[in-house]
């Protein structure tokens, strides 16, 4: 079985990529850059270099192939992001459907099922549409806040703030990007026929103010959930060099989810992974603040 993943140096992708070879596949990797692959696992895959937004790249890196692994990467440089994910996602699908691929696993996020109105979100929303009507078997992951997002936010941590749009008592699923990964690997790997949506919850749905407090106790340093606006935050992305559409979109994922927003799929046992931000903290994030 040929099994092509996308983002294959991503916090999801190098996941999946590292638990397909141990299961014995020699997954196809799409990717720009394959010198940002470890150099001990190159000879393991099968690289496929090329760009997303090239059609013929796409057309030719799926022939053959059996599943896929379809992470849409959001590129916050990009003049218009969101286009881009709508564009990527039309060349995936229309290869998916020109190879006879199989089986798709994707990875979205919770807030996709609103299909308008939350931002970058919305080109996950438009990649499900996509996706599914190419008459693949089609399972899509909507996934909880990655807590690799606060990667992007280290200066405001190491100055003891950690900063959000959300009302900071309100819950939200937080989950680790490599047990994305983990789920699906297994649901690649054990493919089973027709499309469905599954979510990935992480272990606990958490306030940013509860998060904040778990952060402070991991890493050692006092930090404190501060609420700001959408202005403030789509002014603080266009002083960092993001564009107006870049900055719109980033700050509408969470306006999208805020407010009177219910997720559609619900936690229970199938949807909870285990690793913890407390664990997940202490483990990256405190020798980056240290």
């Amino acid at each position: 079985m040929t099994i092509a993943v996308t983002t294959p140096t991503g916090n999801v992708g190098s996941r999946v990529v590292r638990l397909l070879v141990q299961a014995g596949e020699r997954p196809r990797v799409l990717t720009r850059h394959p010198d940002k692959l470890p150099a001990d696992l190159r000879p393991l895959v099968e690289v496929a270099q090329g760009d997303l937004l090239d059609p013929s790249y796409v057309a030719g890196a799926l022939r053959g192939v059996d599943a896929l692994f379809w992470a849409c990467p959001e590129s916050f440089a990009a003049p218009d992001p969101l286009a881009d994910m709508v564009t990527m996602g039309a060349y995936a699908a229309a290869a998916v459907r020109a190879a006879g691929v199989a089986g798709v696993v994707q990875v979205s996020s919770v807030g996709a099922e609103r299909r308008h109105g939350a931002g970058l979100i919305d080109g996950l929303a438009r990649n499900e549409e996509q996706l599914r009507g190419t008459g693949a078997d089609v399972l899509t992951l909507r996934c909880g806040y990655f807590f690799t997002n606060l990667l992007g936010m280290l200066d405001a941590l190491r100055a003891g703030v950690l900063t959000t749009t959300m009302p900071l008592d309100r819950p939200q699923a937080w989950v680790d990007p490599r047990d994305i990964g983990e789920v699906a690997a297994a649901r690649l790997l054990a493919r089973r026929p027709g499309s469905s949506i599954a979510a990935v919850h992480g272990p606990a749905d958490l306030s940013w103010a509860e998060a904040a407090s778990i952060l402070s106790a991991a890493t050692g340093r006092p930090i404190t959930a501060q609420q700001i606006t959408d202005d403030e935050l789509r002014r603080a992305l266009l002083a960092a060099g993001l564009s107006e559409p870049a900055a719109a979109g980033v700050a509408g994922m969470t306006a999208g989810t805020r407010d009177d927003f219910v997720p559609e799929q619900k936690r229970d046992y199938a949807t909870t992974t285990p690793t913890t931000l407390q664990a997940w903290a202490y483990a990256t994030l405190r020798p980056l603040l240290e």
